[in-house]
């Protein structure tokens, strides 16, 4: 396999630790602290990920429930669906469940692998979408791992080409690949950190009451 180019490596890097934390944070035991501090992380459960913090929520839910408050359509494919609606979306935006931010985190990152290393025809409405913790986790690591496999094919002029990734929800089209590929590390960063909030407050909730 070739050498990334070397502009490519610091972003690799970042990728890389960001993507072991998250999934150490999900499924533990430990996560680091950011000074070399193990923090106990147990598993995450269904209820956890299915957890509703306030109300109207946008959510994952069984197609045979519908869609939540303000939702009009499911999105992705499956027995489960992921809350959305046709744009403009409401405004100010729902509060979303970790179930949400994980599906639509693995979506973008399963789309973007194949748009940029695939077939470059997925769409949301292939993306499976899914109901129980462990098969969510499962699917964020397939997406991640395809998502770097298809950045270890890139040279150092693919990274300056604009529209090498083709997917098609976002800037993509527009941007060198190279600003893609950033825009990508901070989805997974302000998402991840989302997902390890949400998991800290449910867990202060239950020791509450």
């Amino acid at each position: 396999m070739a050498t990334p180019p070397a502009r490519l490596i610091p972003l690799l890097e970042q990728f890389d630790r960001a993507r072991e934390r998250l999934g150490n944070r999900m499924t533990g035991p430990f996560v680091d602290s950011g000074n070399g501090t193990g923090v106990e992380a147990p598993v995450m459960t269904d209820e956890e990920y299915l957890w509703e913090p306030v109300p109207g929520c946008w959510s994952v839910r069984r197609r045979s429930a519908g869609p939540g408050p303000a939702a009009t359509q499911l999105a992705g494919t499956g027995e489960w669906g992921r809350d959305t609606t046709s744009s403009p979306h409401p405004s100010p935006p729902p509060f979303t469940t970790l179930a949400w931010r994980l599906s639509h985190l693995t979506e973008l990152l399963t789309l973007r692998a194949d748009h940029t290393a695939g077939g470059h025809t997925l769409t949301r409405d292939d993306q499976r979408v899914v109901g129980d913790a462990a098969g969510a986790i499962a699917a964020f690591e397939a997406g991640a791992a395809a998502w770097r496999a298809a950045l270890l094919g890139v040279d150092d002029a693919a990274l300056d080409t604009v529209g090498y990734s083709t997917y098609p929800h976002g800037s993509d089209p527009e941007d060198p690949f190279i600003d893609i590929v950033w825009w990508v590390n901070q989805e997974l960063l302000h998402h991840g950190a989302e997902i390890a909030l949400l998991r800290d407050l449910y867990r202060a909730r239950a020791q509450g009451a």
